[in-house]
């Protein structure tokens, strides 16, 4: 994580880039958004089209994206060998975490949300900038994938560690289901809502306060998955802080809840 403070300390270097990674569920108007008011310098990512590959039921919601189509679109973003990252949006990291874990999966080691995201820039007196920004010039970053531990849906099933579900409790109980075939969630999994990762103001809690909260689920090898791959990066963000390694199971409920032959549980 990086605060609002120490951003405005390191945008000093110019060689940091800056992207808005503003995407929600059901909210199609991130780039709108970014046009209204972004970080000065920073560049959009579109999460739908950049960060991930085109959806299908096999693959789920958000695929992991091609390394070779990544890697055009970070450089496209300006993002050169060796320099800083930070990302962030305006839903607590829940979408910035995407392009933090796929960034660092990728082989790209400096990158950092911005806690508590655009309302912590603007609420310490950040400056906002709104429209088109100049295109950055080319970067010239290099992709090597496979970086971070990820799990497929077999390794799902099988997992004999901590499975975590980080969509929120409703969903993970069956109660509800807004966009994927069937409610519920994988047999064994452990409900662990990606929001309770934040305070009241949308920031991390305090590494003392993640501690507790994962520690009450075990110390077995972790693995996380959510709707789509996309919030279980936040967990995974999470866990990282405290200095617990968690896989990613990109396909998630999206993928799973898909495929006919695949258990499904209800229920706390």
């Amino acid at each position: 994580m990086i605060s609002a403070d120490e951003l405005r300390e390191v945008l000093a270097d110019k060689r940091v880039r800056l992207l808005d990674v503003r995407w929600a569920l059901g909210d199609p108007d991130g780039p709108q958004h970014y046009l209204d008011g972004h970080i000065p310098g920073a560049v959009f990512v579109d999460l739908e089209t950049e960060l991930a590959a085109p959806p299908s039921p096999a693959r789920g919601r958000h695929p992991l994206p091609d390394p070779a189509q990544l890697e055009k679109c970070a450089r496209s973003w300006g993002l050169r060998t060796g320099d800083p990252v930070v990302v962030y949006d305006a839903t607590g990291g829940m979408a910035a975490a995407r392009a933090w874990w796929l960034l660092r999966w990728a082989g790209i080691a400096d990158v950092r949300i911005l806690d508590g995201g655009l309302p912590a820039w603007t609420g310490s007196g950040g400056a906002i900038a709104s429209g088109e920004e100049d295109e950055p010039e080319l970067g010239d970053v290099e992709v090597n994938p496979g970086q971070l531990p990820v799990i497929n849906a077999d390794a799902a099933a099988k997992w004999s560690g901590v499975l975590l579900d980080a969509r929120a409790g409703e969903r993970y109980r069956g109660e509800v289901e807004p966009v994927d075939p069937q409610a519920g969630h994988i047999p064994g999994a452990i409900s662990a809502p990606t929001a309770e990762n934040l305070d009241a103001d949308g920031r991390f809690r305090s590494v003392d306060a993640l501690q507790d909260r994962f520690a009450a689920f075990g110390s077995a090898p972790v693995a996380v998955y959510c709707g789509s791959g996309v919030t279980a990066a936040h967990q995974i963000a999470a866990l990282a802080a405290v200095g617990i390694e968690a896989a990613l199971y990109p396909g998630s409920w999206s993928q799973w809840s898909n495929d006919p032959k695949r258990p499904v549980a209800t229920g706390a």
